[in-house]
């Protein structure tokens, strides 16, 4: 059962990512002053779809609490490392952003990371 608490983390992650990224594309730009961007903020705070992605991150702290009682931290932390992976993907595909080499050596990097931290530890 803890594999599934840090994929339901994973998951709530990414999507309140990608929400927040959706949503905030249609409120236009923070403003400078002070005030305005309060306002700004409130506003944007009352988005349902923005609401959805606190909600999602409340889930993911539940989530991730309940898989901190299966594994000790250094075992489970470096899966997180995915929520990076899976938002580049997302990220490329649903809103155009640049795909580079850079940024696939980078990805490469991290699960070649993600698989020495977590060799013969997670999964035995």
């Amino acid at each position: 059962m803890g594999h599934i608490y840090i994929f339901l983390t994973i998951l709530f992650t990414v999507y309140g990512q990608l929400i927040l990224k959706w949503r905030m594309g249609f409120k236009g730009a923070l403003p400078e002053e002070f005030l305005s961007k309060i306002v700004f903020m409130a506003k944007a705070y009352t988005d349902l779809w923005i609401i959805s992605g606190f909600i999602s991150a409340f889930f993911a702290s539940m989530t991730w609490a309940a898989a901190m009682t299966k594994f000790q931290l250094s075992q489970a932390y470096p899966f997180m490392s995915l929520s990076f992976i899976l938002v580049f993907i997302f990220s490329v595909l649903f809103f155009n952003e640049d795909f580079t080499y850079q940024k696939l050596i980078g990805i490469l990097l991290i699960v070649a990371a993600l698989i020495t931290m977590t060799s013969g530890k997670f999964f035995s």
